[in-house]
Parts: C-alpha cells; sequence; structure tokens
C-alpha cells in the first residue's frame, strides 16, 4: 500500500498524549464559559458592543438572555415534514464533453390520522451554455459553473424544490421545510466572485427562495430551518469572550494585538466550541436562545432574509438549527420548528429522518458517474460523434504496473 502507517503510528500517539494533557485546562476553560453564560448581562448592551467591536474572530448577536433554556412542546396531531437534498456530478475537465448534472432529492412525510409519504428524485442534465455559464448581461465577464460555483447552483435548485414542495402543501396543515446544512452561503465570499456571479446566484437565486419561503410563512403555519449536525462554530464563545472584554468597544488588533495566548483578558474562555457549551448547559430535548450570525455575507448580502440559529442538544450530539430572521421574531414558530426537528431526529435514530431519505434520493455514487458517462458516450457515438478522455484520466484508469 502506499501509506506506510507503522511509521506514523508514534505520530499519532504523540498527538494522543498531547491531547490527554491538555484535557484538565479545557474544561477549566468550559466550566468557566458556561459560568459566563449566566452572567453575561443585558443582551440589548451585548448587541450593541457586538455591532461596534472589531475582533478578530465571528461573532453573534443574542436576540434575548444567553442562558435561555426551553423544553419542546408537543407535536399536533397532524403535520407534515418536507425536505430537499441534492448532489451533482461536476464538469470532467478531462472529458471531452462538457456537461455537468444536478439531482435533486425531495420528500414529504405526513403524519397523524392519514399518514403517508412521498420520495422522489429528479435529476437534470447541464450542457447548455446558459448553465455551464454566468455571463455579466452589462460587459463582457464569464464564469464557467463548475467546483464550488456548481455546489452553490446546486444549493439554489434544492431550495427551490423546498419551496415547491411547501407551495403544495394543504393551507391549513403545521409542516416543517427542512434543509441539510446551512442558510447562510459561505463559499460566496470566500473567493473573489464577480458582482454579477452573486447578483445571479444569492440575490436572483438563494435570496429569492427566502422571499417565496416568507411569503408562505405569512398564509400558513410553516416553519422553515435547516439542520446542521456536530457543528464546529464558536460564535457564542466569541460573544462570551466579548463580554470579558473591559474595552468599549472592543479592538482585538489595537489593544491585545502584541498579547500572548493566556495573556488576553477574553483567553479564559477561548478554545472551547458552542456544541461543547450547550452540552454542557443543556438537558437532553431542549434548545438554546436564539442568536444572530453577524458573518460577512449576511451583513452584505442577505437583507431582510438575515440568518438566526439555536443549539439544540440530543441524546447523542448538539445539533445547530438555523432559520429566518422574520422566524426567530416568532414564538410559535419557533416552537414549531423547535418540537418538529426533535421528533424527526428521534424518528430518525439520531439524524432526522425526512433528511436522510432525501439524501438517499439525491446521492449519486462513482457508480452512478461511470454510468452516467457511459450513457453519455453511447448516444454520441449514435449520432458518429466521437467522445474521448485525457491521457491523464487514462492513464488512472489503467495499471501498469
Amino acid at each position: 500500500m502506499s501509506l506506510d502507517l507503522t511509521r506514523v503510528a508514534a505520530q499519532i500517539n504523540a498527538m494522543a498524549e498531547k491531547l490527554a494533557e491538555n484535557g484538565a485546562e479545557r474544561r477549566a476553560r468550559l466550566a468557566a464559559a458556561a459560568e459566563q453564560l449566566g452572567s453575561a448581562g443585558d443582551p440589548a448592551a451585548l448587541r450593541d458592543k457586538v455591532r461596534l467591536s472589531r475582533t478578530s474572530f465571528l461573532l453573534a448577536a443574542p436576540l434575548t438572555t444567553l442562558d435561555e433554556r426551553h423544553s419542546p412542546a408537543s407535536p399536533p396531531a397532524a403535520y407534515s415534514v418536507i425536505a430537499a437534498d441534492g448532489s451533482h456530478i461536476d464538469v470532467d475537465r478531462n472529458y471531452s464533453t462538457s456537461c455537468s448534472l444536478i439531482n435533486i432529492g425531495t420528500v414529504r412525510l405526513d403524519y397523524g390520522a392519514e399518514a403517508d409519504a412521498w420520495l422522489d428524485s429528479r435529476p437534470r442534465l447541464l450542457s447548455d451554455e446558459s448553465d455551464l455559464v454566468i455571463a455579466d448581461p452589462g460587459g463582457a465577464g464569464r464564469v464557467p459553473v463548475k467546483g464550488p460555483l456548481l455546489g452553490i447552483k446546486r444549493d439554489v435548485e434544492e431550495c427551490a424544490a423546498l419551496a415547491a414542495l411547501a407551495a403544495a402543501l394543504p393551507l391549513e396543515r403545521p409542516a416543517l421545510a427542512l434543509a441539510d446544512g446551512t442558510l447562510i452561503r459561505w463559499n460566496l465570499t470566500t473567493s473573489n466572485y464577480e458582482a454579477y456571479v452573486i447578483r445571479e446566484l444569492l440575490d436572483e437565486g438563494y435570496l429569492k427562495c427566502l422571499s417565496a419561503f416568507q411569503s408562505l410563512c405569512a398564509e400558513r403555519p410553516l416553519g422553515v430551518a435547516s439542520y446542521i449536525s456536530s457543528p464546529g462554530g464558536e460564535e457564542v464563545v466569541n460573544t462570551l469572550r466579548l463580554t470579558l472584554c473591559p474595552y468599549e468597544p472592543a479592538n482585538c488588533d489595537r489593544h491585545c494585538g502584541k498579547l500572548g495566548y493566556g495573556e488576553r483578558p477574553c483567553d479564559p474562555v477561548s478554545g472551547v466550541s458552542d456544541a461543547e457549551l450547550f452540552g454542557r448547559f443543556l438537558a437532553a430535548g431542549e434548545r438554546s436562545a436564539i442568536f444572530e450570525s453577524t458573518s460577512k455575507v449576511i451583513s452584505q448580502y442577505y437583507g431582510e432574509h438575515r440568518i438566526c440559529f439555536f443549539y439544540l442538544k440530543l441524546e447523542d450530539e448538539i445539533a445547530r438549527v438555523e432559520l429566518p430572521v422574520w422566524l426567530a421574531s416568532d414564538p410559535g414558530r419557533v416552537g414549531l420548528i423547535h418540537t418538529l426537528v426533535l421528533e424527526q431526529v428521534k424518528k430518525g435514530h439520531g439524524y432526522p429522518v425526512a433528511l436522510s431519505e432525501a439524501h438517499e434520493q439525491a446521492v449519486v455514487t462513482g457508480a452512478d458517474r461511470e454510468v452516467f458517462y457511459e450513457v453519455i458516450d453511447a448516444y454520441l457515438a449514435d449520432r458518429g460523434l466521437a467522445s474521448a478522455v485525457s491521457a491523464k484520466s487514462f492513464s488512472k484508469k489503467a495499471r501498469w504496473i
């Protein structure tokens, strides 16, 4: 084999010893963070400090006191849960035919006296130039839709499919529309995309879907949320660090830029994840207070669709549940989301069953990808069109030694 694990075993052992040595210090920081959660003070004043401060880490703006904890209500006698997930086959530069594929899986689960289930999978081939390229309507700019951009385009189609499912539900039936992963399109700010790319995928794409959901929620008992399993964020803990900062407002570079780790006023609670904090603070089934994300993409582009979140303690993990701000201020909708997400996790033995089923409908395996290209080759051959792969791709499939 190419990886000799015997040569790395000693390094793994050293890593384990170091983690064990750091355990006591980490437990002390976690205890300090849990204590600070109950003494963070006025949430309005803290929101102002979050807004005015300049930190080297991402913060969360609390909508209420930080140490709130809420138990779930009983689920409605009859309700529906809908979910959508997707996967894709990216453009293969080693293949002569330029195309890609997006597969969207959708699920509707009805609970109550007339329980039922609908599962569907809808693949879509992207081969036209309008699908494969985002063009600047006011200039000559062109950006190929592949890699991360294809992933974002798939996210938009997942959201649109979920909105279509919601619109088809009975008007008076309580329901939860559940997405997998985050509602925050972080990846649009990690690359230097042109304004026309962001406009098409975000303004005319994802945010347009959120607007559709907002209209649907105004006319029916619908909750809209996303579910993140085992989140790794530290935004709430970072906000606790802000409560320990003596400067008004905080400015990390100006006041603490030359201080080492352990010398800053906020260090007693740093290095702890939100999941660890709320895993200690919440009881099983409880949710945390609601926080608003302060990420750059939200502040620049999301407008009235700003994203909030809460943490939910389950039997085996902590989950992060995200929802639009126009639902976060409605206690009834928040309660519905809390209850139905928890019910879904129970029915799915640790993970929302609707999301699991949507994933099964959407998944594209390696074998599926191979068959996809075989079908393309067959249809091209029927029309006398040659297909070819690069020499590099061919060499990876052939073993010479």
